[in-house]
């Protein structure tokens, strides 16, 4: 059986839109030498300007302003007026003025952001918190999405949907406003690199969400969310999700955590294991012991278990490149999904010109560092003609779901667009090729 002919794609892309766009804070880059004033920075000059004008030029400035940005956005007062907060005392000079000054002085350290114009891509899914209200076998669903907008920069983005007991996917058109979140400091990370807590109660549904960077090691993007519906041993579910912050200048792991989409923390994992891509981590304890899938060394599969949701020791490497198509690299594609027969993992390889494809592998429900079967083919490869994109030649997925032994598999086309593929557990199973046992 080729692997090749298990799939059934589904008629639903999910493309980028320019349109999307979301207020995020601006500070405009300051004095370089020789040219830095000894006496005021770049951005208490500009406040100085504004609260230079008089009444009547900023209400004129504020009305074209706020009037501008209500296409797009609700509440734009309460949102310029939170970011004068965010930068008086802080970015300016600290000080007491009317409220039409507070918020044009707002305006002008806040932006629009085009979240998703370039590409959306690079999905994960879970269940939906929310299942109340459905027909029997049908189960509503949540993507998280790379999106990337000006500067080639990186955000998270959602969507809602529902996966039908027919097998039809319908995703749920996302809202045309975007929320940006009240961001607060919290312990974590290194004792100068704290974490931060987002708060999204604004938001009326997911799909409003944008989750940009906010610290020095996420400058660059937040990418590759790899979301997971964790169930601890109470019974108690959290969303997870593992995610890369580039800086520019480095990468680094870090989690997402929520029970809710409403507050969401981000914060820095430690250790040797995460200083690479790829990490994803496993829906529930194991041996009562946190467990991740990661790719430490850029080539291979890695099982890394711990005692600590966010320190990680390097780990034991678990499953190598086999086949031609994976010769350059294999990875994970998202967490394991736990099936009857063991561990799912869908994973991605790397061959000749840099092509990507998806594939699968099984690992052993006890002792996941027991590789048990692997597809000999890839589930899905790059196909001339479709596959033509921002990344030529690349399918990526960042996670999958199972529901009544069916396989939901979103995953992104040329690093550029979104679209979705289910296959049968039992005939995934059969396709795939036992691995003898090593110890």
């Amino acid at each position: 059986m080729s692997a090749i002919d298990l799939l059934t794609h589904l008629p639903v892309r999910l493309l980028p839109d320019p349109s999307r766009v979301v207020i995020r804070p601006f500070i405009p880059a300051d004095d370089q030498a020789p040219f830095i004033s000894p006496n005021q920075s770049r951005a208490q000059r500009i406040t100085d300007r504004v609260l230079g004008l008089d009444k009547a030029e900023v209400h004129c400035g504020l009305t074209h302003f706020t009037q501008s940005l209500a296409k797009h956005h609700r509440d734009v007062p309460q949102v310029l007026l939170r970011r004068f907060h965010e930068v008086n005392g802080l970015v300016i000079d600290p000080g007491s003025i009317d409220a039409e000054q507070s918020l044009l002085v707002g305006a002008y350290f806040s932006e629009e952001y085009s979240f998703e114009a370039g590409a959306l891509f690079n999905p994960s899914i879970v269940p939906h918190p929310d299942q109340t209200g459905l027909v029997p076998g049908d189960v509503r669903i949540l993507l998280s999405l790379r999106g990337i907008g000006e500067g080639n920069i990186s955000s998270v983005t959602f969507r809602t949907g529902l996966w039908s007991a027919k097998g039809e996917v319908k995703i749920d058109p996302p809202s045309v406003q975007a929320i940006s979140p009240r961001i607060k400091a919290i312990p974590g990370g290194a004792a100068d690199d704290p974490g931060v807590r987002l708060f999204c109660e604004e938001a009326r549904d997911p799909s409003e969400i944008v989750i940009f960077p906010v610290t020095p090691a996420q400058r660059h993007g937040i990418e590759d969310l790899r979301l997971v519906r964790f169930v601890d041993d109470d019974g108690e579910a959290t969303y997870l999700g593992t995610y890369t912050a580039f800086s520019g200048a480095g990468i680094r792991q870090e989690i997402l955590r929520t029970t809710d989409f409403v507050t969401i923390d981000l914060t820095a994992l430690r250790g040797p294991g995460t200083d690479n891509k790829g990490m994803a981590l496993f829906p529930r304890l194991i041996n009562g012991r946190y467990a991740m899938l990661g790719r430490q060394d850029h080539e291979n599969i890695w099982l890394q278990v711990s005692d600590d949701l966010y320190s990680w020791d390097a780990g034991v490497k678990i499953v190598t490149p086999r086949y031609p198509w994976e010769f350059v690299q294999i990875g994970n594609c998202g967490s394991p999904i736990e099936i009857d027969e063991g561990w799912l993992v869908i994973t991605h390889g790397v061959g000749a010109v840099r092509n990507y494809c998806l594939g699968a592998c099984l690992l052993d429900k006890n002792d996941p560092s027991k590789l048990l079967a692997r597809l000999p083919e890839p589930l899905i490869r790059p196909d001339t003609g479709d596959h033509d994109g921002y990344v030529p030649n690349v399918l990526y997925s960042c996670g999958a779901m199972v529901h009544q032994r069916t396989l939901l598999l979103p995953y992104a086309i040329a690093d550029s667009f979104t679209t979705f593929a289910t296959v049968p557990i039992d005939r995934l199973l059969e396709a795939m090729v036992r691995m003898p046992t090593t110890r």
